[in-house]
Formats: C-alpha cells, structure tokens, sequence
C-alpha cells in the first residue's frame, strides 16, 4: 500500500482525515510499544515518532506517563501523535493483559538492565510482539517485569550504565525490524 510521506513542517500542521487515518492504521504492523511510567513528555514524544518510523500498530501510555494532546508530546512527536494509535492504562499490567487478550501469539519483551536480560541481538522479535520500556531512573516495574516473556538489554561499554529510553527503544525496534525481514 503506497502512503504519501510527510515532512515535518506539514505534520506540524496537519490534522489526518479518516481516510489517511484508516490507510495509516491498515499498514502498521503487529508491533506494540508499552510505557511504564515513563515521564518525560519529549521521551513520549519520541516515543510516538519512532513508532510512526517503524509502523507500529499501537503505543500504551502507563502509570505516570502524560497522555497527548500535551505541548511538549506534539513538539518532540513532530505531529505524529496523531497519526499512531494510542491508549492510556492507569496500570501497566492492565494494559499488558489488556494486549495478551486481543492479540493472539503475542511475545511481551522488556527493555531493560536486569539480570536476567540476554543481548538484545539474540532475542526473538517474531511477531506480534510488545517491547515496554519503563521510567527513566526507576526502569520497568518488577510486577510489569514478571509479565514479560523475555528481558534484553544492551551492552554498556563506557562508564554511564545505561542509554535513553527512547534510544534504547529505537535499537532494538531496528533490530525487531531487521529480523523480521528476513
């Protein structure tokens, strides 16, 4: 299905019609992208750009994070908070459950450092698939961290233990992408 691409200056500025709406979402792949309290607005901002970048199906906005339309969020989402479907969860483990029940088959990874995290090179994305990312200091919530199939994390080779959450969450959505396609 061929989908016009927009520049920033018009997503900035443009309300998607249903139609687009309804072309958008029938391209998206199975891929699910959950914040666990994640809290700062141009995190979730990013957050919506990457999942637009990657055609995911759906984003769930958890716990403490802000919920659009926020300035902050349209600012770092470049407008593409209106065009990624997206759902709000007081609790984490709702919206998990919430997900394991409508969509079949669905593996629910973490990203996060813990210790009983793989490489993120040696996981399996198969689809449908549900990446969390969690608070920025705290990281994922233990109750949320025992819901998930598998835990990966990135390596660390200089002194800072860990990378932004939304960066964190870009590789391994690549690296998701980059599995399924062969």
């Amino acid at each position: 299905m061929d989908i016009t691409k927009l520049g920033a200056e018009e997503l900035r500025v443009i309300t998607p019609s249903e139609e687009q709406l309804k072309k958008i979402k029938a391209s998206r792949q199975e891929i699910y992208i959950v914040l666990d309290n994640v809290l700062d607005t141009y995190n979730i901002g990013s957050v919506f750009r990457l999942a637009d970048a990657v055609g995911a199906k759906k984003i769930f906005l958890c716990a403490g994070s802000e919920t659009p339309p926020n300035h902050k969020i349209k600012k770092a989402s470049v407008g593409t908070w209106q065009w990624v479907e997206w759902e709000y969860f007081t609790e984490t483990r709702e919206a998990i459950k919430s997900l394991k029940l409508k969509v079949k088959n669905l593996k629910v990874v973490a990203v996060e450092l813990d210790e009983k995290a793989i490489d993120y090179t040696k996981a399996d994305y198969t689809l449908p698939i549900a990446l969390v990312v969690g608070h920025e200091s705290d990281g994922i919530s233990k109750e949320v961290l025992d819901m998930c199939d598998k835990i990966v994390q990135l390596p660390q080779l200089g002194i800072n233990k860990s990378l932004n959450v939304m960066v964190s969450l870009g590789i391994v959505l690549y690296e998701a992408l980059e599995k399924n396609s062969s």
